[in-house]
C-alpha cells in the first residue's frame, strides 16, 4: 500500500493544541465497544508497564496495569484519568519523538486516535523504540472521529480498508534501519450491527 501526496493533509490544519484546548470528558465509543477494548487488553495480558498514546480521562483498562503513562493533548483530561500513574502533555503531530528511554514499556496502546496522526510511521517507530523486545503495539479504532482532524487518506478509504492502513503503518516503521515490528495482526472485533464497529491492529516489536 502506498500513500499518495495529500494523504496526511487535513481539512482543519490549525494546531491541534487549539482544537483540543477545551477538555472533553466524554467517551468516543459506546458501551459494547468499550467493553470490547477492555476484553482485548485482558486477552493480551497488558498488565505491566503501559503507555497510552493520545489518551484522555479514561483508558479502558478493566484491571489497571502495574504502571500506566498517559500522553495526550489536554492536561485536564489526563489529570482526570483515575488509573494513570504518570501524565505527559504532548502533541505528536508537532513532535513525534516520545520523551521516554528505550525499552521503557511492555505495551503501547492507542484507542480511536490513529486516524489523526500526520506522521504515523514516525510515531510508530518511536513506539517500537520505547517498547521492550516482544512488547506490543495495540491500535483500536471505530468509525467515529472528528472528521476535520482525521487525515484525508483515512477518510478516502472504506472502513474495511482502514485496518490494512494501520497494519501498513506498522510495516513501514523502522528501528535501527530494520522493520520495527513483526507482521501485524488485524481483526474486526465488532461488526457494528448492535454497537459501534470496532477494529484492532496489533504488532509485536521485532
Amino acid at each position: 500500500m502506498s500513500f499518495p501526496d495529500g494523504w496526511f493533509d487535513r481539512a482543519d490544519e490549525r494546531p491541534d493544541v487549539e482544537f483540543y484546548a477545551a477538555p472533553r470528558l466524554v467517551t468516543h465509543l459506546d458501551g459494547p465497544a468499550i467493553e470490547a477494548v477492555s476484553d482485548l487488553y485482558d486477552a493480551l495480558g497488558l498488565t505491566g508497564d503501559v503507555l497510552d498514546l493520545m489518551s484522555s480521562w479514561v483508558s479502558h483498562f478493566r484491571t489497571p496495569p502495574r504502571s500506566l503513562t498517559v500522553l495526550g493533548l489536554n492536561a485536564v483530561e489526563l489529570d482526570a484519568n483515575p488509573v494513570a500513574t504518570a501524565r505527559v502533555v504532548q502533541d505528536l503531530n508537532a513532535d513525534p519523538v516520545l520523551p521516554f528511554a528505550d525499552a521503557s514499556f511492555d505495551a503501547v496502546v492507542n484507542c480511536v486516535s490513529i486516524d489523526y496522526l500526520v506522521r504515523p510511521v514516525e510515531v510508530l517507530a518511536e513506539v517500537a523504540r520505547v517498547l521492550r523486545p516482544g512488547g506490543v503495539s495495540v491500535c483500536t479504532f471505530s468509525n467515529r472521529m472528528f472528521s476535520t482532524k482525521a487525515v484525508r487518506g483515512w477518510l478516502s478509504v472504506g472502513e474495511q480498508e482502514r485496518p490494512l492502513v494501520v497494519a501498513e503503518y506498522h510495516r513501514l516503521a523502522l528501528l535501527g534501519g530494520r522493520p520495527a515490528f513483526e507482521e501485524p495482526v488485524a481483526e474486526q472485533l465488532l461488526d457494528g450491527r448492535r454497537s459501534d464497529p470496532l477494529w484492532a491492529v496489533r504488532a509485536r516489536r521485532a
